[in-house]
């Protein structure tokens, strides 16, 4: 991996887990769960000119990834709960990088992506817990890709979206010796 696709994708681009047992959903639920204090006490001491730093070249800066992890979060929230009300729904895709461009993401202070994302991952956490085996099973459409994702694998992709953008963080922050 060279160093751009490792500044891109530090924890490698995300690969479908072949079996997701039981045991590996508790443990991507947690991951859900306890996501936005990791992300508090990763950012919690930034100023806004480390807030307005790109994670690489050509990247996103730290407050755009913020408010990116707000909206894409709250997307797979609502995604999840079309899976579970509608038969096999097909989402709406949207432009993240458009998204990542418009004023709320630019230049907004970050609490209130941070508020929405800690609601949200409360919100998200607690359905997944309520989830049955069989709600698992249920799938969406993702109409750009013309392919079905069941929630078992939507989950564990999402879990992998944490961690990709917590690591552009969090490098950054080693990168920059950051406090």
């Amino acid at each position: 991996m060279n160093n751009l696709e490792q500044k891109k994708y530090p924890i490698g681009r995300f690969e479908v887990p072949e079996d997701i047992c039981d045991i590996k959903l508790n443990e991507y639920i947690k991951i859900i769960k306890n996501f936005p204090d990791r992300l508090k006490n990763l950012i919690e001491n930034f100023n806004d000119e480390q807030l307005d730093t790109q994670y690489r070249e050509g990247g996103w800066t730290v407050r755009q990834l913020i408010n990116h992890i707000a909206d894409s979060h709250i997307n797979s929230l609502m995604r999840l709960k079309l899976a579970l009300t509608e038969e096999n729904p097909t989402i709406k895709p949207y432009d993240e990088a458009k998204w990542a461009e418009l004023q709320d993401s630019v230049n907004m202070p970050i609490k209130p992506a941070m508020r929405m994302i800690k609601g949200t991952h409360q919100r998200w956490a607690h359905l997944l817990k309520s989830m049955t085996n069989k709600q698992f099973e249920r799938t969406f459409h993702h109409p750009e890709q013309n392919k079905n994702y069941d929630l078992r694998t939507y989950l564990a992709h999402y879990v992998w979206h944490c961690n990709h953008h917590f690591a552009h963080i969090e490098n950054l922050k080693k990168e920059k010796n950051w406090q």
